[in-house]
C-alpha cells in the first residue's frame, strides 16, 4: 500500500473519517463510528491508529491535520476560538500529545462570535474549502446538520454567524417525544406544507408540533406525512429566524443529501439564489488548505 505524506480528518461529535493524501490524490481513506462523544481524552490516538496505521511511512513523521469536536473540551485537546471577523483558518494549529512517534498531530481552532454568543467547530474548515474553490465569493452559507449554521461571508473573511438546533430538535422530536408515535418515512408534499407553515407563522411552532400528534389521532395523519411536516415546520421556522441572514444573498448550502437538497428546496420557494455543495468534498479542500498552518518542520508528537 502507498505511504500518506499527511493524514486529513473529519472528527465530529459521533463519526470520524479520515483520508491519506499524496500531493493532492486521495491514496487512502477511512471511517468509524467512534466520535469524540465515545471517547476519553486517552482513546484517540489509538481510535486514530486503527484506521492509519498501515498508511504511514516507517522512519519519518507524518502530519495530521483534524478539524471538529477533536479540538473541544472534551476533545483530544482543546483548540482555542478565533474570534469573528476573521479568515475561516489562520493562527496556530493546536498540536495533541500522542506517543506514537510517527505521528505530529495537530487540530484547526474554531472560531467564536460574542454577540450574540455563539461557536463553530469544524464548519469553518468547510468554509475554507468552499473559498478555496470559489475566491472571491461574497453572500452566505448554510451547513445544516445536527447544528445548523449560517455563516456571512464577505472578502474571504467570516463576518458573523448563528446556529439554529434544527437537526438536534428533530431527532429528539422524532424518537423521543410523543411523536414518536405519529412519524415515519418522508413525503415531499408534507415537507413543502410544513415549510410554508413554519414560515407563515414561526410563532405557532409549539402547537403545530403538537397538532402532528392530534392530527394522527383523530384525522388519520399518515406517519410519512407527519414526518414530513415536522421536518418542515423545523425548517421553516430556522429560515424565519435566518432571514437576516439569507435576504437579498447568494445562498451555499454544504452539506449531505438529501438534507441539503431539502434546506435548497425550502431556500427556492423563496426566490433565494441557492446552490448545493458535498460536505464531504469541502471539508478536504479546507483541510487540504490548512496545510499552509502547518510549522515548516514536524516534530514529533510530546508525551
Amino acid at each position: 500500500m502507498r505511504d500518506a505524506e499527511i493524514i486529513a480528518a473529519d472528527w465530529g461529535t459521533s463519526h470520524l473519517r479520515v483520508w491519506g493524501l499524496k500531493g493532492d490524490t486521495v491514496v487512502h481513506e477511512a471511517a468509524s463510528d467512534q466520535g469524540m462523544g465515545q471517547l476519553s481524552r486517552d482513546g484517540f490516538e489509538p481510535t486514530l491508529l486503527a484506521l492509519i496505521a498501515d498508511w504511514l511511512p516507517e522512519g519519518q513523521v507524518t502530519p495530521v491535520i483534524i478539524c471538529g469536536m477533536a479540538g473541544s473540551r472534551q476533545g483530544w485537546v482543546e483548540a482555542p476560538y478565533r474570534a469573528v471577523p476573521c479568515l475561516p483558518l489562520g493562527g496556530l494549529l493546536a498540536q495533541a500529545p500522542c506517543r506514537d512517534l510517527r505521528l505530529a498531530v495537530h487540530i484547526v481552532q474554531g472560531l467564536q462570535q460574542a454577540k450574540p454568543a455563539d461557536v463553530i467547530r469544524g464548519e469553518e474548515t468547510q468554509v475554507a474549502g468552499f473559498l478555496a474553490q470559489n475566491p472571491g465569493w461574497d453572500g452566505v452559507i448554510c451547513l445544516p446538520g445536527t447544528h445548523s449554521k449560517w455563516v456571512h461571508v464577505s472578502a474571504g473573511e467570516v463576518v458573523s454567524f448563528q446556529t439554529f438546533l434544527t437537526g438536534e430538535m428533530f431527532a429528539l422530536l422524532s424518537e423521543q417525544s410523543v411523536l414518536r408515535h405519529s412519524v415515519a418515512g418522508w413525503t415531499e408534499d408534507g415537507f413543502a406544507e410544513g415549510v410554508a407553515q413554519g414560515m407563515e407563522r414561526p410563532e405557532r411552532l409549539m402547537a403545530r408540533l403538537f397538532g402532528l400528534r392530534a392530527e394522527a389521532l383523530l384525522d388519520g395523519l399518515a406517519a410519512d406525512m407527519a414526518r414530513a411536516r415536522l421536518s418542515g415546520l423545523l425548517i421553516g421556522a430556522e429560515l424565519a429566524a435566518a432571514k437576516p441572514y439569507w435576504l437579498g444573498q447568494r445562498v451555499a448550502v454544504i452539506g449531505a443529501a438529501p438534507l441539503a437538497q431539502h434546506y435548497a428546496q425550502a431556500l427556492g420557494t423563496l426566490s433565494a439564489p441557492v446552490s448545493t455543495h458535498d460536505a464531504i468534498a469541502m471539508t478536504l479542500a479546507g483541510l487540504a488548505a490548512a496545510r499552509t498552518l502547518l510549522p515548516p518542520e514536524e516534530p514529533p508528537c510530546v508525551n
